[in-house]
C-alpha cells in the first residue's frame, strides 16, 4: 500500500525521480536509496549477499536496477527487467526521500557517511570519467527544460573541489552539498519510519559483520552461523575489488579504469591533510547552518558512536 506519494521532483544530469512513477511494488522489494559516493555499491552488494544466501560475485547492475539513472536504459526496458525478475528484488536510488514513493510492503536502506568522505570520493569519481560520459550528461542537460546546460566541468584537485562542493549553491547535481545536504535531511526526517533502516559507512568499516546482522534482521533473512564469515568475508572491501570485474562489469563505459576506479580506496579521512583549518571551519558553518544537531553528530560518527537514529531528538 502506498504510504506518502513523493512530495518533489528532483531532475539531474544523472537522475530523473519521475522514472519512479510506474514502479510496482512486490513484497519484500528492498530499496537501496542514498546520496551517491556514500557506499551504496557496498549496501547493494550486502543485500545481494544476504538475499542470495551466497558469497558467489554477481553483476550488480542487473541485479539492482538503478531505477532514476537517466543515462543508461530507457525506463520502460528497466521497468520490465525488473518485472520480470524472481528473485526477491533490491532497487538502487540516488534521491531524497521526499522524491521517491513510499509503500508499507518495500524495505527502505539508506546509507549515510561524513560529507567531507563522500566529496573526496566523487572527486575521484569525477575525474574518472571517460569523454564519452560528458557527451551523455551534456546531451541530458540540455535537453531537459529545468537544466539547460551541458554538464558542468569541475575542478579536478583536492582543495579546489571541495571549495566547489562546499561553496555550490545549486544542488544540481545532487552530489554538490547543497544536494548532499537535502538528501541526508530528508532521511533524517523519516528515521522512525518502521521500514527504514538507517546505516553508517562509518559502522561498516568498524564492524561489518555485526552490521551485516542488523541488515538481516531487518530484511527478516536468517543466515546459518556457518555461512556468515563467508558473507562477510564476501562483502569487504577487498573481496569486491577482487571480484569487481563481475560486479561492476561494464563499469570501463563510464570510468577510465572500469571497476578498479569505481572501487578505488574506500577509506575515510582523505581530506585530513588536504583541506586547510579555514575550509573545516567553512564545513562546519555549512553543516550548522543546514543541518540540527543530531544529524551532524550522525553524519560525523555513525549509530556506533551517536547512538540509533530512531532515538535521536532532533
Amino acid at each position: 500500500m502506498l504510504s506518502r506519494e513523493p512530495t518533489r521532483v528532483v531532475r539531474d544530469w544523472a537522475c530523473d525521480s519521475r522514472r519512479w512513477s510506474n514502479y510496482k511494488p512486490r513484497e519484500g522489494d528492498v530499496v537501496i536509496a542514498t546520496a551517491p559516493k556514500v557506499g551504496t555499491t557496498w549496501m547493494q552488494q550486502i543485500v545481494n549477499l544476504l538475499i542470495f544466501q551466497s558469497a558467489q560475485p554477481r553483476r550488480l547492475g542487473e541485479l539492482s536496477p538503478w531505477i532514476d539513472c537517466r543515462f543508461r536504459q530507457p525506463i520502460d526496458e528497466v521497468l520490465s527487467t525488473i518485472e520480470a525478475q524472481t528473485h526477491r528484488r533490491f532497487l538502487k536510488a540516488h534521491l531524497p526521500l521526499d522524491a521517491l514513493p513510499i509503500f508499507d510492503e518495500v524495505r527502505y536502506i539508506h546509507v549515510a557517511r561524513d560529507g567531507r568522505d563522500a566529496c573526496m570520493s566523487f572527486l575521484n569519481h569525477n575525474n574518472s570519467f571517460v569523454p564519452a560520459a560528458y557527451e551523455v550528461f551534456d546531451k541530458i542537460g540540455l535537453a531537459d527544460e529545468t537544466i539547460m546546460r551541458p554538464y558542468p566541468r569541475l575542478p579536478r584537485t583536492e582543495r579546489e573541489f571541495f571549495l566547489y562542493w562546499i561553496d555550490s549553491k545549486d544542488d544540481l547535481p545532487t552530489r554538490m552539498s547543497a544536494g548532499f545536504f537535502s538528501i541526508e535531511r530528508s532521511f533524517w526526517a523519516e528515521r522512525r519510519r518502521s521500514n527504514l533502516l538507517m546505516v553508517h559507512y562509518n559502522d561498516l568499516k568498524a564492524d561489518l559483520s555485526g552490521e551485516m546482522k542488523r541488515i538481516a534482521d531487518f530484511l527478516g533473512v536468517t543466515t546459518p552461523d556457518d555461512l556468515l564469515p563467508q558473507l562477510v568475508e564476501a562483502a569487504s572491501f577487498e573481496a569486491m575489488k577482487r571480484d569487481g570485474g563481475t560486479i561492476l562489469a561494464g563499469s570501463e563505459r563510464q570510468f577510465r579504469g572500469g571497476h578498479e576506479t569505481c572501487l578505488y580506496r574506500g577509506t575515510n579521512s582523505r581530506w585530513r591533510g588536504v583541506l586547510t583549518d579555514a575550509d573545516l571551519d567553512l564545513y562546519e558553518r555549512k553543516i550548522k547552518a543546514e543541518l540540527s544537531p543530531s544529524l551532524i553528530r550522525w553524519l560525523s560518527e555513525g549509530r556506533l558512536g551517536a547512538g540509533d537514529p530512531r532515538s535521536s531528538p532532533d
